[in-house]
């Protein structure tokens, strides 16, 4: 082979590198710019689910997804909106497109878990959960604790001892995690341990705004242990602040007996 065609071969092999490192760069650079206007679209959703313009929410989802199917934070998102529109099959589908990208994600097994007690499957969604708590990479397995205690006191066949046992795990992990200080208050309620709910709703309350159902709880543990003063008290606060709500008519029903 003469010289020159070495040289031509020389060059059109470089030619084609060039070209092949520019294609490289401008995949890359199409993919980063995809993912950037997913994230965007997510980050516009959520404000508009914070707004209460669903609808609108989900078309940015989609939009996310048109641009990047791979961006875990879009699936879960929109779960949560599908199950807030009374979606539920689609959220479950949502979700489990998640996992297909991600399924180590602990924080997804978590929120996936919580989507499953909601909708009554009490042992998937333990499965979940423990999926969650054993990875050594979560970073706040107080969350799925508390999840995994609040879960097993819902059902026909409460576990009010082992959602206890959870509860104390997340709240030893976490001390001032709200989630598990109004579930330990219910489960008192439910359990019968009065004292117990009293001072756990009152660590709740002490960190955390009141809501009705929280004061209802502890009103419940106060009518409970025959304390009138505490009793009447919560009362006038939730009557005050939630005059409307279903509790306010529970407290008035139990203020006549």
């Amino acid at each position: 082979m003469r010289f020159y065609q070495l040289v031509v071969i020389a060059l059109v092999a470089a030619v084609l590198g060039g070209c092949s490192a520019q294609n490289t760069r401008a995949a890359k650079n199409e993919v980063k710019r995809e993912r950037e206007v997913a994230v965007l679209n997510v980050q516009l959703a959520s404000g508009y689910i914070q707004r209460g313009s669903l609808e609108i929410a989900k078309a940015k989802l989609l939009k996310a997804l048109e641009y990047d199917d791979e961006y875990v934070p879009a699936y879960t998102t929109l779960a949560v909106l599908q199950n807030m529109l009374g979606e539920v099959e689609a959220a479950k589908t949502s979700y489990l497109n998640a996992l297909d990208i991600d399924k180590n994600d602990p924080d997804l097994r978590n929120n996936y878990g919580a989507f499953l007690c909601e909708q009554g499957k009490y042992e998937e969604a333990k499965n979940q959960f423990m999926l969650a708590i054993n990875n050594q990479f979560y970073e706040t397995p107080e969350a799925a604790y508390s999840n995994l205690g609040y879960c097993l006191m819902q059902g026909d066949q409460p576990d009010y001892k082992t959602a206890e046992h959870y509860l104390r795990r997340a709240l030893a992990k976490n001390q001032n995690i709200s989630s598990a200080l109004l579930a330990m208050g219910e489960l008192g309620i439910k359990s019968g341990k009065y004292l117990m709910s009293r001072a756990y709703m009152q660590r709740y309350h002490s960190i955390q705004q009141p809501t009705s159902h929280s004061l209802w709880i502890q009103i419940q543990a106060e009518y409970a242990l025959g304390d009138k003063e505490h009793f009447l008290k919560i009362s006038r606060v939730l009557l005050k602040q939630f005059p409307e709500s279903k509790e306010a008519e529970k407290v008035m029903r139990m203020s006549r007996r």
